[in-house]
């Protein structure tokens, strides 16, 4: 069977989740992108998704994809598509676009230029031509147009999925279903349902997270309030598929209800009687009115309900003023101890701003996830029972720690303790755990946003392998044991001294794609695909550094990898960026960092080339350079590349690109690398800042990388190569 591709569109934030649930709808192929997911799928896909997709905000099925430098190619690329087989001369239409690093720089106009193409196409063979309807269209379709690039989509969705179609009133600080929906997923909801969980809302407005829940728990398609999807009346609609499954769809509803209340009791309370009055008139439209309970009561002073809640969720109050965090701060603390005092066996997941004000709870969160609500970052915080004790025993289905795996996890532990409050309060969620601290479990465990990449070190010639084997095994158990992670958010690697022959060779596999937050920045990594994920974790601090010397400068980075230097450059207030590196794989993923964080413009200059060939052209002046070379290289595209052998070189390089007063930074994590003190200190003053640039996490490993400062003499010129 032939694959369709498809894009489902969802909130920053959800990319992850999305995957598993389209996957868990039938995808054959499922992987990350900028606020949406990719698909491939069988042709009943994309209505299937609009039925059964909890998370996605709209479904698209790509037309056609073509380069459009300009306006007038825009245009014939739209006009050399079919659209009889699209719509009829009498039907509407409606183009939703954005434009990003394009030559049309206005979504509008690009959108224009679409419709254009279209209507005077079917003037042309009709005489005459669709209507324009933005609010109903027959057709609704989409435009992407990103550096000169455009997919034009079918919006099968029509309207935003997140609309469920019991939605009567909004309330304060509205909530969207399928950012409810991701809340409730994150605090394990639909597992906790089936067990017979108990979920309240303290705070629940006009209804959204208990009805959300209820309709989870009955197994009810959010969209099934909706006859038809927005793709009902286009031509390639399939009326006999959609209807097939809406009447599965239904059937699925009637035996989820029929179970009640045996898989879950919801309720929720709100001070405001109008907007419990509006809940309680949603619960009714939405079907379940006679399944949950909303009322008129102040959350910190009512009673518990009963049966005693398992979860809390809610979506906390911002205050009046979003701007002031501490404005909130009496009734979270407050809040904190009535879970603590009345609800000592229930879980918690509460969303709040990503200001800091959560700490005003005084509880400690098991997890931390960016969400976006609207226009506002957001942390949906997860809490343990505040009365539960550290569980020993295993989770259902797995072995007990054998003694090995125990002592691993008591290490573990440890070292979580010792750090959680720093990574806390810096808001750091990429570091590592563990490196190596009992020499025979010799690896190194990183974390990154609730996956776990262990890094086993090659065993020595005389440990048998099957020993090996098993301690390898303890270290994954002990892992999941202790960060509460199922099997496959942890990704394990083998890592030995390199050869020249796969310093950048491919895994076996691919996949483990996600995006993590790095001092308020976004940054793509890849945990399965290559040795390195993407984002060195010890140069932490260097990247700070650069980000915070870099404004006003033009920046430029060598050997820049996957271009995580430069963004902190650029989102400091560099005036330029250049990044070189010869890998177009390195590159196309410094692009999509830099998208990620909204840094485009012809002001961030990617280039292909060889570093020191491209060095020797005098490309320009430059007032910050940095330089992380790899240990070697030896690309077919290039000449052999040994820093020990050559960085006197690559140095003097770097100082002929430097404009008055510019400053060289050098790292690499080459461990036996001796800096030519001699040679260099003729020419340069040089500062070793490695220890200073040493994030707390690799304490342990002080000689994990090289970071020097380098600032030419005055007088002085490079060396001759």
């Amino acid at each position: 069977m032939s694959l369709t591709a498809y894009f489902a569109t969802c909130p920053r934030g959800l990319e992850l989740l999305l995957v598993d649930e389209l996957r868990a709808l039938g995808a054959d192929q499922a992987r990350e992108g900028l606020a949406g997911v990719h698909v491939e799928a069988g042709p009943e896909f994309g209505l299937r998704a609009c039925l059964w997709s909890r998370l996605a905000s709209r479904i698209l099925l790509p037309l056609a994809q073509f380069d459009a430098p300009d306006a007038e190619t825009l245009y014939r690329g739209v006009g050399a598509i079919d659209w009889d087989a699209h719509l009829g001369p009498d039907d509407s239409l409606a183009v939703d676009a954005v434009a990003r690093a394009s030559a049309v720089t206005q979504g509008m106009f690009a959108g224009q230029r679409v419709k254009d193409a279209i209507v005077d196409q079917m003037r042309e063979r009709h005489g005459r031509r669709p209507r324009v309807d933005a609010g109903q269209p027959d057709l609704r379709l989409n435009l992407r147009l990103v550096r000169d690039r455009a997919v034009l989509s079918v919006d099968l969705s029509g309207a935003p999925l997140h609309q469920r179609g019991w939605r009567q009133g909004q309330g304060e600080a509205p909530l969207k279903e399928n950012l409810a929906a991701a809340m409730l997923v994150r605090a394990g909801w639909p597992e906790r349902s089936r067990q017979g969980g108990v979920l309240f809302d303290p705070f629940c407005g006009i209804g959204t997270l208990v009805i959300e829940a209820a309709w989870m728990a009955a197994d009810i398609a959010p969209g099934l309030l909706r006859p038809l999807p927005g793709c009902g009346r286009w031509r390639g609609f399939d009326a006999g598929l959609w209807q097939s499954l809406r009447e599965e769809a239904l059937a699925r509803r009637e035996a989820g209800l029929a179970r009640w209340p045996t898989c879950a009791v919801l309720s929720g309370s709100d001070r405001d009687p109008q907007v419990v009055a509006l809940a309680k008139a949603h619960a009714h439209t939405a079907g379940v009115g006679s399944l949950v309970a909303f009322e008129t009561a102040d959350a910190l002073r009512r009673a518990p309900p009963q049966p005693a809640p398992t979860l809390i969720v809610s979506n906390l109050p911002y205050g009046a003023r979003l701007a002031d965090p501490g404005g909130t701060d009496p009734l979270y603390r407050a809040l904190g101890q009535r879970l603590r005092e009345a609800y000592p066996e229930a879980a918690a997941a509460l969303l709040t701003l990503a200001d800091g004000r959560g700490k005003a709870l005084g509880l400690r969160a098991r997890r931390r996830y960016a969400l976006r609500n609207g226009a506002l970052d957001c942390h949906l915080l997860l809490f343990d029972p505040p009365g539960a004790a550290v569980a020993s025993a295993p989770p259902p289905g797995e072995q007990a720690l054998t003694p090995g795996a125990q002592m691993v996890a008591n290490r573990l532990a440890k070292n979580l303790r010792h750090l959680r409050r720093r990574l806390e309060r810096e808001g750091i969620e990429c570091y590592r755990l563990y490196d190596a601290d009992l020499p025979e479990y010799a690896a190194a465990i990183d974390v990154y946003d609730g996956h776990a990449v262990v890094q086993e070190y090659q065993a020595p010639a005389d440990v048998p392998e099957a020993t090996a084997r098993s301690r390898l095994g303890e270290l994954v158990r002990a892992t999941r044991h202790v960060l509460g992670l199922a099997r496959e958010r942890v990704v394990v690697k083998t890592r030995r001294r390199q050869t020249r022959e796969d310093q950048y060779r491919a895994m076996a596999g691919e996949g483990g794609v996600l995006v993590v937050r790095e001092s308020g920045l976004r940054f793509e990594v890849r945990l399965r695909d290559y040795l390195d994920t993407g984002l060195y974790l010890d140069h932490r601090l260097v990247r700070q550094w650069l980000g915070a010397q870099a404004r006003g400068a033009d920046f430029l980075n060598l050997f820049c990898y996957t271009g995580a230097a430069t963004v902190h450059a650029a989102a400091g207030g560099a005036r330029s960026t250049t990044s070189v590196d010869l890998s177009a794989t390195y590159l196309e993923w410094a692009r999509r960092n830099l998208e990620l964080n909204g840094l485009t413009g012809r002001q961030h200059r990617l280039v292909q080339a060889d570093v020191l060939r491209w060095l020797a052209t005098r490309p320009g002046r430059f007032d910050l350079v940095y330089v992380d070379p790899p240990t070697f290289s030896n690309s077919k595209r290039a000449e052999d590349f040994d820093v020990q052998r050559q960085h006197v070189e690559l140095l003097d390089a770097c100082a002929g690109v430097l404009a008055p007063g510019g400053r060289i930074l050098f790292s690499n994590h080459f461990r036996k690398f001796r800096l030519d003190q001699a040679e260099l200190s003729r020419r340069f003053e040089i500062r070793d800042l490695a220890a200073a640039m040493l994030p707390f996490d690799f304490a342990r490993d002080p000689r994990i990388h090289q970071v020097y400062l380098l600032q030419p003499l005055a007088g002085t010129t490079p060396a001759a190569s």
